[in-house]
């Protein structure tokens, strides 16, 4: 069995709790920062083959935070108990089941710590006694399984049961599920990773050939996922029965087995006595998404019958039994100790190549840029397939460039839908919108918004627009420097400010043409990087190209089965289909750094092909990436020691791959690709052109060209400034929390913006107050979606879509609005714009209406 390369946890001692003997069986927890052992048993007279009868206790010792010692509480549990299931809630340390000398208890209760008092709140009764039964929990939910019904039963129970404590108390009730398709079992480990629980190895009792009960120690896993149900894992390397549980989750898809009875000499304990060599001192690693095991690493400790405590990064274990019969008063806690690669000079040298480049082209696009023209539309003299090339890197971010791959590597490769959708609507985009961007002349999309409906629309529009693009600024600048950082020696800091810093020079000086050719060298960098990657790992991959394609196939890595079923709740064919197709609908017609590129070539038709070139290489590039996901999940399956339990990240996978098994020099082309995505010039030069065009030159239209382009420079640096602040701040909270806000956020404000465009352009009847009042239901709508529904992070942008056009039309219909000449402006009356000489710009629009 391989090894890992690095122990994934440093362990250490705390303080012992204060009984000479120790215990095992012990209810464990964390309340509100301070940690509780509670009960258990030991042999206080001696060793159970000298005759000392084993006994149970109630006593409660408390470890409060930045305390040095334990300290015995004068109250104490409801009875003497051990070998219960306990476990950590947001409402207390839950305790189910247990046993004493009297008997096994179908007793369930939260103990929570108040000052010096111990209080305790009754549950619903298991609905059979349990001991030695495995428990954890998947957020509220705490689930048990297995176990005993009587200490001196002779068998083993196969029951699964759960209880929701969100629940006001007089609704926590027992549900009893579905079993596991494995033997019945106590004493077995349980973990959850990523909302999945397991359950590992245990203890079955079955009748030897002579009719006597004997244990038999059990290697094989199972994972239950709710609304899914079980499957089989792959067997541990050995059998391992009464290992600390819950498993500590390691990183975002490892499970750490530590030590546990192997019975190895479970047949010798009373010949062995105090000769017997302890539980095991190995630690298994379990990584849940390739399912393969590896010794992790060689415990200071053999340690068995005692929970595990999870405390933020850290796990900790009180007392337990060393071996059969003897316990300890040890506590022991282990900290997480990631992996980091040393950059080193050869790939720091090829990535500050990169920097270089992109100041060179800043610097020969500045002369060019000095009038407004040149600044905000590159002078429209920009060829189609740079356009192209340009769209297609402002809709691959750092985000995409890391999370597509990290998608394959963790599931399959049903997103590719993303890029099927370009395809699918870039006719769409070229006959229906397209032509009202260019030949109503716009430099910022939200011009259209004013003309069609009123001001306040126009206003609405820009301001969402420039409020998402520094909030997107900072989450591009700042999830590729942190996974970086958590891979390397890279420091996030750094990272934030350099990509920063080189952004804003590049813009400030080369405006929309220096924007276009650095998106240009993005584009050629990060498929390059992809590339090299993919040839890397397929040329250290053992087996032929048709057996590893089965292999992905068989493991469902490519298209899996998947629910068909209407239901916006979950990951379904509808859910993908319609996410998908809205989300690209939305960044194709109502986001000004893609509008922005439609008007930088020399006419409509060139701005066509553009969109052209940016579809067709959706789709390939996409496979590409995808590919790139299942490579490395091929990799680290056929080599599971090479993988960091400690990876913090999921979208961290490839950078890790990057900087710990890319040749150096390589390494560093393959970073800068990173780099090329993440840094946002077009989210910079965007909302330059919306700050100018939409509200100073609005304002303030006698303002000359010269003006308007030193407002467009003052902006790209605050802009820059004000996403490096996004950024460095995200360092001081969960990222995945505010990354599940953002997603909701553009589903919300770019949803409504796409609403809107589609509003104005497909209708007659709608006007500016119905499509006010339109925005402020789908503002409500959304808000109650998000907070009494339950849908898809993915549908939020269709329903954003689907509200605001059909709230703002109904209005329309209901409500009185101001009459507006609509030639032009609408796919009804876009005809007559074009039998007359196309105006200028919306201002020469305006007089002719």
């Amino acid at each position: 069995m391989p090894n890992l390369t690095q122990a994934p946890v440093r362990w250490e001692q705390l303080a012992p709790l204060p009984d000479a003997v120790g215990f095992a069986g012990s209810v464990a927890g964390l309340d509100r920062g301070t940690l509780l052992v509670a009960g258990g048993a030991n042999f206080p007279q001696g060793r159970p083959w000298d005759g000392a009868t084993k006994t149970w206790h109630d006593r409660v010792f408390v470890l409060r935070p930045n305390a040095k010692e334990w300290e015995e509480l004068a109250d104490r549990l409801p009875r003497p108990l051990g070998y219960a299931v306990s476990a950590t809630t947001p409402y207390g340390i839950a305790v189910v089941g247990g046993n004493h000398a009297d008997g096994v208890y179908r007793d369930a209760f939260l103990l929570r710590v108040d000052d010096d008092r111990l209080t305790t709140e009754q549950l619903p009764p298991l609905p059979l006694p349990l001991v030695n039964a495995a428990g954890a929990m998947i957020g509220a939910t705490l689930y048990i399984a297995g176990g005993q019904s009587a200490a001196d039963a002779n068998k083993v129970e196969s029951c699964f049961l759960s209880i929701d404590l969100s629940q006001p108390a007089d609704k926590r009730v027992w549900v009893e599920l579905d079993t596991w398709p494995g033997a019945p079992r106590m004493l077995a480990t349980a973990g959850v990773q990523e909302g999945a629980f397991y359950l590992f190895g245990g203890v079955e009792l079955a009748d030897d050939a002579a009719g006597t009960i004997q244990r038999r120690y059990l290697k094989d896993g199972y994972r239950y996922q709710p609304q899914q149900g079980w499957r089989q894992v792959a067997d541990m390397p050995r059998p391992v029965a009464a290992a600390p549980t819950p498993a500590p989750a390691v990183g975002t898809s490892h499970l750490l087995i530590v030590g546990g009875d192997d019975g190895e000499n479970a047949a010798r304990v009373a010949e062995l006595k105090d000769a017997h060599p302890g539980f095991s001192r190995a630690s298994l690693a379990y990584h849940t998404v390739t399912d393969r095991w590896i010794l992790a690493d060689k415990l200071p400790f053999s340690l068995a019958t005692t929970p595990t405590i999870r405390d933020g990064a850290s796990v900790i274990i009180p007392g337990g039994e060393t071996r059969p019969g003897v316990r300890t008063n040890e506590v022991w806690r282990g900290t997480l100790t990631p992996q980091r690669a040393e950059f080193g000079l050869l790939n720091l040298s090829v990535l500050g190549v990169y920097p270089l480049i992109m100041l060179g082209i800043g610097v020969w696009c500045s002369r060019r840029s000095k009038d407004a023209e040149g600044f905000f539309r590159g002078g429209q003299q920009i060829p189609w397939w740079a356009a192209g090339l340009s769209i297609y890197a402002t809709m691959l971010s750092s985000i995409t460039f890391m999370a597509i791959p990290a998608k394959a590597f963790f599931s399959n490769w049903w997103f590719i839908f993303s890029q099927i959708s370009v395809i699918v609507l870039a006719p769409v985009i070229i006959a229906v919108y397209l032509p009202f961007f260019r030949q109503l002349n716009l430099t910022s999309a939200y011009e259209y918004l004013e003309h069609r409906f009123n001001l306040a629309v126009r206003w609405f529009g820009s301001a969402s627009f420039i409020a998402f693009q520094i909030a997107r600024t900072g989450i591009v600048l700042y999830l590729p420097a942190l996974a970086l950082s958590t891979v390397s020696s890279i420091d996030t800091t750094t990272c934030i400010a350099g990509m920063t810093l080189l952004t804003i020079v590049v813009t400030y000086f080369g405006g929309m043409e220096a924007v276009i050719w650095t998106d240009v060298a993005q584009s050629i960098i990060l498929l390059a990087a992809a590339a090299l990657s993919l040839a890397v790992i397929a040329w250290q991959l053992d087996g032929s190209t048709i057996d590893l394609f089965r292999t992905a196939a068989n493991e469902g890595k490519f298209f899996p089965a998947i629910p068909v079923s209407p239901d916006f709740a979950i990951e379904s064919v509808w859910v993908l289909v319609l996410g998908t197709f809205f989300a690209t609908l939305i960044s194709y017609t109502s986001n000004q750094e893609v509008v922005q590129r439609f008007m930088t070539t020399s006419d409509e038709k060139q701005a066509a092909r553009a969109i052209w070139v940016n579809a067709w290489l959706s789709l390939p590039s996409g496979m590409l990436f995808f590919a790139v996901g299942t490579a490395l999940y091929l990799f680290y399956q056929q080599f599971p020691e090479r993988l960091d339990p400690g990876l913090a990240r999921n979208d961290a996978i490839y950078p890790f791959f990057m900087v710990h098994e890319l040749p150096p020099g390589l390494a560093g082309f393959v970073v800068a690709g990173i780099f090329a995505a993440a840094q946002p010039t077009s989210s910079l030069n965007s909302v330059a052109t919306a700050v100018v065009t939409d509200f100073y030159q609005r304002l303030r239209p006698e303002a000359s060209p010269k003006s308007r382009v030193r407002v467009g420079r003052a902006s790209t640096i605050i802009t820059g400034l004000a996403g490096m602040a996004v950024a460095l701040t995200m360092e001081q909270f969960p990222v995945e929390s505010l990354w599940e806000l953002f997603l909701n956020v553009l589903g919300l404000t770019t949803g409504i913006l796409a609403g809107l465009f589609s509003l104005g352009i497909l209708t007659k009847r709608a006007h500016g107050t119905g499509a006010l009042l339109g925005v402020a239901a789908c503002i409500a709508a959304m808000w109650a979606v998000s907070e009494y529904g339950d849908v898809h992070a993915m549908m939020y942008g269709c329903l954003a879509v689907v509200v605001s056009f059909g709230a703002g039309y109904l209005f329309s219909l209901l409500l009185p609005g101001a009459t507006k000449q609509l030639e032009g402006l609408t796919i009804h009356t876009q005809r007559s714009l074009s039998s007359s000489p196309a105006p200028t710009s919306l201002a020469a629009l305006a007089a002719h209406s």
